[in-house]
Protein backbone atom coordinates (compact mmCIF):
# COMPACT_ATOMS: atom_id res chain seq x y z
CA UNK A 1 0.00 0.00 0.00
CA UNK A 2 3.08 2.31 -0.32
CA UNK A 3 1.94 3.40 -3.39
CA UNK A 4 -1.52 5.15 -2.20
CA UNK A 5 0.24 8.21 -0.90
CA UNK A 6 1.72 10.09 -3.73
CA UNK A 7 1.46 13.86 -2.77
CA UNK A 8 3.48 15.41 -5.26
CA UNK A 9 1.39 14.61 -7.77
CA UNK A 10 -1.91 14.93 -6.56
CA UNK A 11 -4.45 17.64 -7.45
CA UNK A 12 -4.94 18.58 -3.86
CA UNK A 13 -5.95 22.42 -3.26
CA UNK A 14 -6.93 23.98 0.34
CA UNK A 15 -8.38 26.59 -1.87
CA UNK A 16 -10.43 24.13 -4.40
CA UNK A 17 -13.92 24.88 -5.06
CA UNK A 18 -15.39 22.10 -6.58
CA UNK A 19 -17.91 20.32 -4.53
CA UNK A 20 -20.66 22.84 -2.95
CA UNK A 21 -17.87 25.56 -2.65
CA UNK A 22 -15.96 23.04 -1.02
CA UNK A 23 -12.12 20.85 -2.42
CA UNK A 24 -13.18 18.06 -4.24
CA UNK A 25 -11.81 15.88 -1.54
CA UNK A 26 -15.20 16.40 0.90
CA UNK A 27 -17.15 15.18 -2.16
CA UNK A 28 -15.04 11.92 -1.90
CA UNK A 29 -14.94 11.62 1.83
CA UNK A 30 -18.74 11.97 2.64
CA UNK A 31 -19.25 9.23 -0.56
CA UNK A 32 -16.62 6.74 0.92
CA UNK A 33 -18.33 7.87 4.65
CA UNK A 34 -21.44 7.32 3.53
CA UNK A 35 -20.94 3.42 2.57
CA UNK A 36 -19.01 3.00 5.79
CA UNK A 37 -22.12 3.64 7.68
CA UNK A 38 -24.35 1.98 5.37
CA UNK A 39 -22.48 -1.25 5.63
CA UNK A 40 -22.03 -0.52 9.87
CA UNK A 41 -25.68 0.28 10.47
CA UNK A 42 -26.90 -2.29 7.92
CA UNK A 43 -24.93 -5.09 10.14
CA UNK A 44 -25.99 -3.23 13.66
CA UNK A 45 -29.46 -3.43 12.35
CA UNK A 46 -29.74 -6.76 12.17
CA UNK A 47 -27.21 -8.19 14.53
CA UNK A 48 -29.45 -8.43 17.42
CA UNK A 49 -32.31 -10.09 15.52
CA UNK A 50 -29.95 -12.60 14.00
CA UNK A 51 -28.76 -13.64 17.55
CA UNK A 52 -31.27 -13.90 19.31
CA UNK A 53 -33.38 -15.65 16.65
CA UNK A 54 -30.94 -17.95 15.15
CA UNK A 55 -27.28 -17.71 16.31
CA UNK A 56 -27.62 -18.21 19.71
CA UNK A 57 -30.18 -20.60 19.60
CA UNK A 58 -29.44 -24.10 21.53
CA UNK A 59 -29.45 -25.93 18.27
CA UNK A 60 -27.28 -23.72 16.35
CA UNK A 61 -24.84 -21.91 19.05
CA UNK A 62 -22.51 -24.97 19.08
CA UNK A 63 -21.22 -24.05 15.32
CA UNK A 64 -20.09 -20.59 16.77
CA UNK A 65 -15.86 -21.40 17.33
CA UNK A 66 -14.88 -20.05 20.30
CA UNK A 67 -18.00 -19.06 21.88
CA UNK A 68 -18.86 -21.92 24.81
CA UNK A 69 -15.20 -19.70 26.31
CA UNK A 70 -16.82 -16.15 25.73
CA UNK A 71 -20.29 -17.56 27.40
CA UNK A 72 -18.25 -18.90 30.15
CA UNK A 73 -16.51 -15.96 31.20
CA UNK A 74 -19.54 -13.55 30.66
CA UNK A 75 -22.05 -15.91 32.79
CA UNK A 76 -19.35 -16.05 35.10
CA UNK A 77 -20.04 -12.04 36.14
CA UNK A 78 -23.94 -12.06 35.31
CA UNK A 79 -24.75 -15.68 36.13
CA UNK A 80 -26.84 -18.10 33.83
CA UNK A 81 -28.50 -16.52 30.61
CA UNK A 82 -31.42 -17.59 27.84
CA UNK A 83 -29.94 -17.13 24.13
CA UNK A 84 -31.75 -13.87 24.42
CA UNK A 85 -30.11 -12.44 27.07
CA UNK A 86 -27.13 -13.17 25.77
CA UNK A 87 -27.78 -12.49 22.39
CA UNK A 88 -29.06 -8.73 23.55
CA UNK A 89 -25.83 -8.55 26.21
CA UNK A 90 -23.17 -9.15 23.10
CA UNK A 91 -25.01 -6.51 20.83
CA UNK A 92 -24.55 -4.16 23.83
CA UNK A 93 -20.74 -5.30 23.89
CA UNK A 94 -20.24 -4.64 20.30
CA UNK A 95 -22.23 -1.04 20.66
CA UNK A 96 -19.97 0.08 23.18
CA UNK A 97 -16.17 -1.20 22.24
CA UNK A 98 -17.08 0.39 18.50
CA UNK A 99 -17.02 3.36 20.68
CA UNK A 100 -13.81 2.98 22.63
CA UNK A 101 -11.80 1.72 19.35
CA UNK A 102 -11.18 4.94 17.61
CA UNK A 103 -9.04 5.96 20.56
CA UNK A 104 -6.76 3.11 19.58
CA UNK A 105 -7.08 3.64 16.18
CA UNK A 106 -5.96 7.60 15.92
CA UNK A 107 -2.91 6.29 18.17
CA UNK A 108 -1.75 3.42 15.88
CA UNK A 109 -2.32 5.98 13.08
CA UNK A 110 -0.09 8.51 14.33
CA UNK A 111 2.64 6.55 15.85
CA UNK A 112 3.09 3.92 13.02
CA UNK A 113 0.34 3.50 9.85
CA UNK A 114 -0.33 7.69 9.33
CA UNK A 115 -4.05 8.28 7.88
CA UNK A 116 -4.54 6.98 4.76
CA UNK A 117 -2.82 3.61 5.32
CA UNK A 118 -5.00 3.45 8.85
CA UNK A 119 -8.42 4.01 6.55
CA UNK A 120 -7.40 1.83 4.17
CA UNK A 121 -6.44 -1.27 6.65
CA UNK A 122 -9.73 -0.54 8.31
CA UNK A 123 -12.03 -0.56 5.16
CA UNK A 124 -10.57 -3.53 4.49
CA UNK A 125 -10.99 -5.35 7.41
CA UNK A 126 -15.01 -4.02 7.85
CA UNK A 127 -15.48 -5.53 4.29
CA UNK A 128 -13.70 -9.02 5.46
CA UNK A 129 -15.35 -9.00 9.02
CA UNK A 130 -19.38 -8.38 6.76
CA UNK A 131 -18.53 -11.29 4.77
CA UNK A 132 -17.49 -13.64 7.53
CA UNK A 133 -20.94 -13.02 9.13
CA UNK A 134 -22.51 -15.29 6.78
CA UNK A 135 -20.64 -17.84 8.26
CA UNK A 136 -21.33 -19.37 11.54
CA UNK A 137 -18.33 -20.80 12.83
CA UNK A 138 -16.25 -17.50 11.67
CA UNK A 139 -18.65 -15.35 14.03
CA UNK A 140 -16.17 -14.52 16.96
CA UNK A 141 -13.38 -13.95 14.35
CA UNK A 142 -16.11 -11.54 12.09
CA UNK A 143 -16.67 -9.23 15.26
CA UNK A 144 -12.94 -8.72 16.03
CA UNK A 145 -12.76 -7.63 12.33
CA UNK A 146 -15.10 -5.13 12.61
CA UNK A 147 -14.11 -3.61 15.99
CA UNK A 148 -10.62 -3.38 14.65
CA UNK A 149 -11.35 -1.94 11.28
CA UNK A 150 -13.96 0.73 12.45
CA UNK A 151 -11.34 2.09 14.81
CA UNK A 152 -9.04 2.41 12.48
CA UNK A 153 -11.34 3.72 10.01
CA UNK A 154 -13.90 6.27 12.12
CA UNK A 155 -11.41 8.68 13.77
CA UNK A 156 -8.47 8.74 10.93
CA UNK A 157 -10.94 9.45 8.19
CA UNK A 158 -12.55 12.12 9.90
CA UNK A 159 -9.47 13.73 11.09
CA UNK A 160 -8.94 14.21 7.01
CA UNK A 161 -11.70 16.08 6.73
CA UNK A 162 -10.41 18.70 8.95
CA UNK A 163 -7.36 18.56 7.70
CA UNK A 164 -8.55 19.95 4.34
CA UNK A 165 -9.06 23.40 5.92
CA UNK A 166 -6.62 25.79 6.59
CA UNK A 167 -6.61 27.18 10.18
CA UNK A 168 -9.33 29.70 10.35
CA UNK A 169 -11.41 28.63 7.20
CA UNK A 170 -15.29 29.06 7.47
CA UNK A 171 -16.08 26.49 5.20
CA UNK A 172 -14.49 23.53 7.92
CA UNK A 173 -17.85 23.50 10.24
CA UNK A 174 -20.17 23.30 6.94
CA UNK A 175 -17.85 20.90 5.43
CA UNK A 176 -18.68 18.52 9.20
CA UNK A 177 -22.40 19.08 8.38
CA UNK A 178 -22.04 17.49 4.61
CA UNK A 179 -20.09 14.99 5.69
CA UNK A 180 -22.76 13.95 8.91
CA UNK A 181 -25.32 14.12 6.22
CA UNK A 182 -24.14 11.39 4.04
CA UNK A 183 -24.09 9.51 7.46
CA UNK A 184 -27.54 10.40 8.16
CA UNK A 185 -28.30 9.29 5.02
CA UNK A 186 -26.98 5.90 5.71
CA UNK A 187 -28.81 5.09 8.28
CA UNK A 188 -32.17 5.99 6.10
CA UNK A 189 -31.23 3.94 3.48
CA UNK A 190 -29.13 0.77 5.07
CA UNK A 191 -32.31 -1.07 6.77
CA UNK A 192 -34.02 -0.69 3.58
CA UNK A 193 -30.93 -2.60 1.59
CA UNK A 194 -29.27 -4.69 4.29
CA UNK A 195 -32.32 -5.46 6.65
CA UNK A 196 -35.01 -6.32 3.67
CA UNK A 197 -32.48 -8.88 2.82
CA UNK A 198 -31.45 -10.50 5.66
CA UNK A 199 -34.68 -10.59 7.26
CA UNK A 200 -36.97 -11.27 4.16
CA UNK A 201 -34.60 -13.49 2.07
CA UNK A 202 -31.86 -14.61 4.20
CA UNK A 203 -29.32 -13.65 6.96
CA UNK A 204 -25.97 -14.13 4.93
CA UNK A 205 -27.78 -11.72 2.20
CA UNK A 206 -27.67 -8.98 4.38
CA UNK A 207 -24.40 -9.20 5.98
CA UNK A 208 -23.02 -10.06 2.10
CA UNK A 209 -24.47 -7.01 1.12
CA UNK A 210 -22.96 -4.59 4.16
CA UNK A 211 -19.58 -6.19 3.00
CA UNK A 212 -20.27 -5.08 -1.00
CA UNK A 213 -21.15 -1.36 0.76
CA UNK A 214 -17.90 -1.47 2.81
CA UNK A 215 -16.11 -2.29 -0.66
CA UNK A 216 -17.24 0.16 -2.67
CA UNK A 217 -16.43 3.25 0.23
CA UNK A 218 -13.16 1.39 0.33
CA UNK A 219 -12.67 1.61 -3.81
CA UNK A 220 -14.36 5.32 -3.61
CA UNK A 221 -11.97 6.57 -0.86
CA UNK A 222 -8.68 4.89 -3.13
CA UNK A 223 -10.31 6.26 -6.13
CA UNK A 224 -10.58 9.88 -4.27
CA UNK A 225 -7.10 9.71 -2.82
CA UNK A 226 -5.61 12.31 -5.22
CA UNK A 227 -8.06 15.34 -3.52
CA UNK A 228 -7.41 14.29 -0.28
CA UNK A 229 -4.60 15.98 1.98
CA UNK A 230 -0.94 14.99 2.36
CA UNK A 231 0.19 12.89 5.45
CA UNK A 232 1.05 15.02 8.41
CA UNK A 233 4.85 15.10 8.66
CA UNK A 234 6.28 13.73 11.71
CA UNK A 235 7.62 16.20 14.22
CA UNK A 236 11.02 15.15 15.48
CA UNK A 237 11.55 16.16 19.57
CA UNK A 238 13.34 19.27 18.25
CA UNK A 239 10.69 20.69 16.05
CA UNK A 240 7.87 19.94 18.92
CA UNK A 241 6.37 23.15 19.59
CA UNK A 242 6.10 23.17 23.48
CA UNK A 243 2.76 23.43 24.77
CA UNK A 244 2.20 25.58 28.21
CA UNK A 245 1.40 23.03 31.31
CA UNK A 246 -2.06 22.57 32.25
CA UNK A 247 -2.65 24.19 35.46
CA UNK A 248 -4.24 23.12 38.57
CA UNK A 249 -7.39 24.79 38.16
CA UNK A 250 -7.64 23.32 34.16
CA UNK A 251 -7.41 19.63 35.91
CA UNK A 252 -9.69 20.10 38.47
CA UNK A 253 -11.83 20.98 35.37
CA UNK A 254 -11.37 18.00 33.53
CA UNK A 255 -11.62 15.94 37.10
CA UNK A 256 -15.61 17.57 36.90
CA UNK A 257 -16.14 16.40 33.48
CA UNK A 258 -14.49 13.15 34.22
CA UNK A 259 -16.93 12.94 37.20
CA UNK A 260 -20.59 13.54 34.92
CA UNK A 261 -19.51 10.48 32.86
CA UNK A 262 -21.94 8.30 34.38
CA UNK A 263 -24.40 10.90 34.59
CA UNK A 264 -24.23 11.37 30.75
CA UNK A 265 -24.69 7.28 30.30
CA UNK A 266 -27.67 8.07 32.34
CA UNK A 267 -29.28 10.51 30.04
CA UNK A 268 -29.05 8.50 26.53
CA UNK A 269 -30.11 5.13 28.11
CA UNK A 270 -33.61 5.40 26.24
CA UNK A 271 -31.95 6.55 22.80
CA UNK A 272 -29.11 3.68 22.71
CA UNK A 273 -32.19 0.96 23.65
CA UNK A 274 -33.54 2.06 19.88
CA UNK A 275 -30.78 -0.13 17.95
CA UNK A 276 -30.70 -2.59 20.62
CA UNK A 277 -33.60 -3.83 22.97
CA UNK A 278 -36.80 -1.71 20.63
CA UNK A 279 -36.24 -3.75 17.70
CA UNK A 280 -36.48 -6.90 19.92
CA UNK A 281 -39.30 -5.90 22.05
CA UNK A 282 -41.34 -4.94 18.47
CA UNK A 283 -40.32 -8.32 16.63
CA UNK A 284 -42.85 -9.59 19.46
CA UNK A 285 -45.19 -7.21 20.40
CA UNK A 286 -45.83 -5.05 17.44
CA UNK A 287 -48.37 -4.70 14.53
CA UNK A 288 -45.54 -4.59 11.84
CA UNK A 289 -47.90 -6.06 8.90
CA UNK A 290 -49.10 -2.76 6.38
CA UNK A 291 -51.48 -3.81 3.65
CA UNK A 292 -51.33 -7.32 4.31
CA UNK A 293 -47.55 -7.20 4.16
CA UNK A 294 -44.97 -7.77 7.45
CA UNK A 295 -42.72 -4.78 7.52
CA UNK A 296 -38.96 -5.92 8.77
CA UNK A 297 -38.44 -4.95 11.76
CA UNK A 298 -35.11 -3.43 11.02
CA UNK A 299 -37.03 -0.66 9.37
CA UNK A 300 -37.65 0.40 12.45
CA UNK A 301 -34.05 1.92 12.44
CA UNK A 302 -35.53 4.07 9.18
CA UNK A 303 -38.44 5.91 11.19
CA UNK A 304 -35.69 6.47 13.96
CA UNK A 305 -33.29 8.20 11.19
CA UNK A 306 -36.02 10.55 9.68
CA UNK A 307 -37.30 11.86 12.89
CA UNK A 308 -34.08 12.25 14.62
CA UNK A 309 -32.74 14.27 11.27
CA UNK A 310 -35.96 16.40 11.17
CA UNK A 311 -35.74 17.02 14.98
CA UNK A 312 -32.28 18.03 14.86
CA UNK A 313 -33.22 20.74 12.41
CA UNK A 314 -36.36 21.88 14.50
CA UNK A 315 -33.98 22.14 17.52
CA UNK A 316 -31.23 24.51 15.61
CA UNK A 317 -34.48 26.72 14.50
CA UNK A 318 -35.85 26.78 17.57
CA UNK A 319 -33.04 27.98 19.62
CA UNK A 320 -31.97 30.45 17.29
CA UNK A 321 -35.57 31.94 17.81
CA UNK A 322 -35.33 31.77 21.38
CA UNK A 323 -31.88 33.75 21.52
CA UNK A 324 -33.64 36.73 19.52
CA UNK A 325 -36.23 36.77 22.08
CA UNK A 326 -34.59 35.70 25.67
CA UNK A 327 -31.35 34.42 27.03
CA UNK A 328 -30.62 30.93 25.55
CA UNK A 329 -29.85 28.77 28.35
CA UNK A 330 -26.29 27.20 29.33
CA UNK A 331 -25.14 23.76 28.01
CA UNK A 332 -25.71 21.65 31.02
CA UNK A 333 -29.49 23.42 31.24
CA UNK A 334 -30.14 22.77 27.86
CA UNK A 335 -28.80 19.01 28.45
CA UNK A 336 -31.05 18.51 31.43
CA UNK A 337 -34.48 19.51 29.25
CA UNK A 338 -33.40 17.48 26.37
CA UNK A 339 -32.95 14.34 28.78
CA UNK A 340 -36.51 15.27 30.79
CA UNK A 341 -38.10 15.47 27.31
CA UNK A 342 -36.28 12.50 26.22
CA UNK A 343 -37.58 10.16 28.94
CA UNK A 344 -41.12 10.89 27.84
CA UNK A 345 -39.94 8.75 24.83
CA UNK A 346 -39.32 5.24 27.18
CA UNK A 347 -42.88 6.65 29.10
CA UNK A 348 -44.91 6.24 26.20
CA UNK A 349 -43.91 2.76 25.74
CA UNK A 350 -44.34 1.82 29.17
CA UNK A 351 -48.00 2.82 28.15
CA UNK A 352 -47.58 0.31 24.88
CA UNK A 353 -46.28 -1.81 27.12
CA UNK A 354 -49.33 -1.77 29.50
CA UNK A 355 -51.57 -2.93 26.84
CA UNK A 356 -49.09 -5.77 25.81
CA UNK A 357 -49.22 -7.06 29.81
CA UNK A 358 -53.03 -6.71 29.71
CA UNK A 359 -54.49 -7.43 26.48
CA UNK A 360 -51.79 -9.74 25.48
CA UNK A 361 -51.95 -8.43 22.00
CA UNK A 362 -49.82 -6.74 19.87
CA UNK A 363 -49.70 -2.52 19.68
CA UNK A 364 -49.57 -0.13 16.64
CA UNK A 365 -47.26 1.32 14.88
CA UNK A 366 -48.01 4.53 16.10
CA UNK A 367 -45.77 3.62 19.50
CA UNK A 368 -42.95 3.49 17.26
CA UNK A 369 -43.52 7.46 16.15
CA UNK A 370 -44.53 8.34 19.77
CA UNK A 371 -41.20 6.81 21.05
CA UNK A 372 -39.02 7.93 18.78
CA UNK A 373 -40.72 11.67 18.22
CA UNK A 374 -40.41 12.31 21.97
CA UNK A 375 -36.82 10.84 22.39
CA UNK A 376 -35.24 12.32 19.74
CA UNK A 377 -36.43 15.66 20.29
CA UNK A 378 -34.35 15.69 23.51
CA UNK A 379 -31.61 13.43 22.24
CA UNK A 380 -31.06 16.66 19.67
CA UNK A 381 -30.40 18.83 22.85
CA UNK A 382 -28.03 16.25 24.96
CA UNK A 383 -25.45 14.77 22.56
CA UNK A 384 -24.30 16.95 20.63
CA UNK A 385 -24.79 20.14 23.51
CA UNK A 386 -22.17 17.85 25.49
CA UNK A 387 -19.70 17.72 22.57
CA UNK A 388 -19.72 21.33 22.83
CA UNK A 389 -19.39 21.91 26.40
CA UNK A 390 -16.65 18.97 27.27
CA UNK A 391 -14.97 20.91 23.93
CA UNK A 392 -14.95 24.27 25.58
CA UNK A 393 -14.01 23.28 29.04
CA UNK A 394 -10.73 20.92 27.86
CA UNK A 395 -7.59 22.48 28.21
CA UNK A 396 -6.69 22.79 24.37
CA UNK A 397 -3.41 20.96 25.22
CA UNK A 398 -5.78 17.82 25.48
CA UNK A 399 -9.25 18.42 23.88
CA UNK A 400 -8.52 15.46 21.77
CA UNK A 401 -8.11 13.58 24.92
CA UNK A 402 -10.95 15.09 26.94
CA UNK A 403 -13.34 14.28 23.50
CA UNK A 404 -12.92 11.02 23.56
CA UNK A 405 -13.48 10.85 27.58
CA UNK A 406 -16.47 12.34 26.74
CA UNK A 407 -17.51 9.19 24.31
CA UNK A 408 -16.98 6.95 27.45
CA UNK A 409 -20.51 7.58 27.78
CA UNK A 410 -21.79 6.21 24.85
CA UNK A 411 -19.64 3.18 24.95
CA UNK A 412 -20.28 2.25 28.59
CA UNK A 413 -24.34 2.96 27.69
CA UNK A 414 -24.41 0.96 24.88
CA UNK A 415 -23.02 -2.12 27.00
CA UNK A 416 -25.85 -1.40 30.06
CA UNK A 417 -28.50 -1.11 27.88
CA UNK A 418 -27.49 -4.68 26.06
CA UNK A 419 -27.80 -6.26 29.79
CA UNK A 420 -31.26 -3.95 30.23
CA UNK A 421 -32.50 -5.51 27.25
CA UNK A 422 -32.19 -9.02 28.29
CA UNK A 423 -34.37 -8.24 31.37
CA UNK A 424 -37.33 -7.90 28.80
CA UNK A 425 -37.45 -11.77 29.08
CA UNK A 426 -38.16 -11.21 33.46
CA UNK A 427 -40.03 -8.34 33.53
CA UNK A 428 -43.31 -7.14 32.67
CA UNK A 429 -43.34 -4.69 29.40
CA UNK A 430 -44.48 -1.82 31.71
CA UNK A 431 -42.03 -2.17 33.95
CA UNK A 432 -38.97 -2.81 31.68
CA UNK A 433 -39.87 0.43 29.72
CA UNK A 434 -40.87 2.62 32.91
CA UNK A 435 -37.49 1.47 34.39
CA UNK A 436 -36.09 3.34 31.61
CA UNK A 437 -37.80 5.99 31.75
CA UNK A 438 -37.41 6.50 35.59
CA UNK A 439 -33.29 5.67 34.70
CA UNK A 440 -32.99 8.40 32.09
CA UNK A 441 -35.23 11.07 34.08
CA UNK A 442 -32.98 10.50 36.94
CA UNK A 443 -30.11 11.55 34.61
CA UNK A 444 -31.88 14.85 33.93
CA UNK A 445 -32.24 15.94 37.72
CA UNK A 446 -28.34 15.01 38.33
CA UNK A 447 -27.27 17.54 35.54
CA UNK A 448 -29.38 19.91 37.38
CA UNK A 449 -27.11 19.10 40.23
CA UNK A 450 -24.24 19.52 38.64
CA UNK A 451 -25.43 23.19 37.01
CA UNK A 452 -25.77 24.23 41.35
CA UNK A 453 -22.58 22.74 42.62
CA UNK A 454 -20.09 23.14 39.80
CA UNK A 455 -21.41 25.91 37.31
CA UNK A 456 -18.91 28.36 38.52
CA UNK A 457 -15.83 26.55 37.56
CA UNK A 458 -17.06 25.62 33.77
CA UNK A 459 -19.19 28.48 33.17
CA UNK A 460 -17.54 30.80 29.64
CA UNK A 461 -16.82 33.03 32.11
CA UNK A 462 -14.48 30.70 34.90
CA UNK A 463 -12.50 28.97 31.72
CA UNK A 464 -11.33 32.43 30.65
CA UNK A 465 -10.88 33.90 33.65
CA UNK A 466 -7.45 32.77 35.36
CA UNK A 467 -8.23 33.65 39.13
CA UNK A 468 -11.23 31.55 39.41
CA UNK A 469 -11.14 28.87 42.99
CA UNK A 470 -10.05 25.23 42.63
CA UNK A 471 -13.50 22.96 42.79
CA UNK A 472 -12.80 21.33 46.02
CA UNK A 473 -12.14 17.76 45.96
CA UNK A 474 -11.56 18.10 42.26
CA UNK A 475 -7.57 17.49 42.34
CA UNK A 476 -7.94 14.76 44.51
CA UNK A 477 -9.67 13.10 41.95
CA UNK A 478 -7.67 14.22 38.69
CA UNK A 479 -4.91 12.55 40.87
Amino acid sequence: MTSIATPEDKPYSRDDTAFLGHPAGLGWLAFCEFWERFSYYGMQGLLGLYLTKYLFLPEHIGRVMGIDVGRRAIEFITGPMTPFQFGSLVVGLYGGIVYLMPIFGGVIADRWLGRTRAVVTGASLMALGHFLMAFEAGFLIAIACLLVGVGLFKGNIAAQVGALYRPGDKRNASAFQIFLLAVQIAVIVSPLVCGSLGEKVAWHWGFDAAGVGMLVGLVTYLAGRRWLPPEPERRTAAATIEQPRITRREWGRVAILVGIIPILMLTILGNQQISTGFPLWSDKHMDLVMFGWRVPTTWLQVVDAVVSLVTMLMSIAFWKWWSQRRNEPDEIVKMAIGTLIAATGPGAMMIAGGIVDATHARVGFGWTLAYTILNDIGFANILPVGLALYSRVAPKQIVGLVIGIYYLHLSIGNTYVGWLAGLMEKMPSAGFWGLHAALVAIGGGLLLVVRVLFWRFLSPAAVLSPDEPVPDGALATAN
